[in-house]
């Protein structure tokens, strides 16, 4: 048997940055996906314990399931895989998961990824040339888990549908790449580890879940994507006026000192595409280094105020908060967290607070107990969870 652990993440700040070619400050937490994979005579088996039924597949067999069915992930990931490197052994799969679903704290990309590397490993696709041409490092294999989802080619494998999202590598970058106890510094596009800064022993995340699915399906896709494409307008808008060929905003920014302001210019006939515009800038190219300059200083003041401006921004530029999280991060700074803001996809989803180690779980019953009676219809639905910087992906 093969058992593949693979951690949820914590997007400290980064909000929409990657797939425009920013920064994040990203950590893995302490709880995720795991899947066990046992031979089977034939077909891909696949069960959770979050569901009752079973999903069947077979090599070539297209799979008809309801939209947002969790076994719609496990079907993206064969195809890509037979894509790239042929059949798929059969086997029998068994999912199980201590990550709140639809959080924002990536349990679809972690699904996905323990997914991908426990069939991987089955198959023993490391030592193929296709593999071995294309992906040298943890890097690489970041880059390559995110193709699953937005279904782009990477090197020379060929890319295909995905599961509709037109995401980054944020998440999968998270789970792979990051250190237990430590915030890393990435960009993206491609992606580039920057600096780590440990967290201190008496510091601790409160999540709070809204109670809000933060769901990539329906109208929330659309949403999410919208926040996507309007960076891809953005760098269109600049490549005509300037007659380059920049593929994100960050290479657009790299291409003059004056970038950012020429930036500004040619989409100021837009107010959409201006708001897009500032969001990233102020997340990415503001906040960020900023942020964790101050952790490595253990200027906790500068911080939270940082993560004050990266709420606002995401709420008045970007557009993705809804009063709920809102409520969430200005509840977590009234009772004295050293800094607090939503984080993933937006639309509702989870908010984190930094608070003392010693103080954590008081905290998180009275922040949960303000926040359900300021929201009693999500009583029931929302809840908290403590954690800490977990390690990355680990084959156990």
């Amino acid at each position: 048997m093969t058992r593949w652990f693979v951690p949820g993440r914590l997007e400290v700040f980064g909000k929409h940055t990657d797939y425009a070619g920013g920064n994040s400050l990203l950590a893995a937490v302490d709880r995720g996906i795991t899947v066990d994979l046992e031979d089977a005579p034939s077909a891909i088996t696949a069960t959770t314990t979050a569901s009752p039924d079973e999903v069947v597949l077979r090599n070539g067999e297209p799979l008809s399931l309801p939209a947002g069915h969790w076994g719609g992930y496990l079907s993206a990931v064969l195809e890509r895989l037979r894509l790239n490197f042929g059949d798929i052994r059969p086997a029998r799969l068994r999912i199980d998961s201590n990550l709140p679903l639809a959080s924002g704290m990536s349990s679809s990309s972690a699904l996905v990824v323990a997914l991908a590397l426990s069939l991987i490993d089955h198959n023993n696709l490391r030592v193929t040339p296709e593999w071995q041409e294309n992906i040298h490092d943890d890097i690489d294999l970041a880059g390559y888990m995110a193709c699953f989802e937005n279904g782009m080619t990477f090197g020379t494998l060929e890319g295909v549908r995905g599961v509709g999202t037109f995401g980054g590598s944020e998440d999968h970058t998270s789970m792979l790449c990051c250190k237990e106890d430590h915030l890393t510094q990435f960009s993206f596009c491609p992606i580039v580890e920057g600096p780590s800064v440990r967290l201190p022993d008496d510091l601790s995340f409160v999540v709070a879940v809204s109670g809000l699915l933060a769901e990539k399906t329906g109208s929330a896709l659309i949403s999410y994507n919208q926040a996507s494409t309007r960076t891809q307008e953005i760098v269109a808008s600049w490549n005509a006026a300037t007659g380059r060929s920049d593929v994100t905003i960050a290479d657009a920014l790299a291409s003059d000192e004056d970038a950012n302001q020429g930036l500004r210019s040619v989409v100021a006939h837009s107010p959409e595409l201006t708001s897009r515009l500032r969001a990233f800038l102020t997340e990415s190219e503001e906040v960020i280094p900023a942020a964790t300059e101050a952790l490595e200083r253990g200027d906790l003041a500068t911080f939270g105020n940082l993560s004050d401006l990266s709420q606002r921004n995401a709420d008045q530029q970007l557009g993705n908060q809804v009063p709920e999280t809102n409520a969430l991060q200005a509840l977590a700074r009234e009772l004295g967290a050293a800094g607090s803001t939503s984080f993933g996809a937006g639309f509702g989803g989870s908010v984190w607070a930094l608070t003392r180690t010693a103080d954590a779980e008081a905290f998180s019953s009275e922040w949960l107990g303000r926040y359900t009676r300021q929201y009693p219809e999500v009583e029931g639905r929302a809840s908290t969870l403590v954690t800490r910087p977990g390690g990355p992906a680990q084959r156990r």
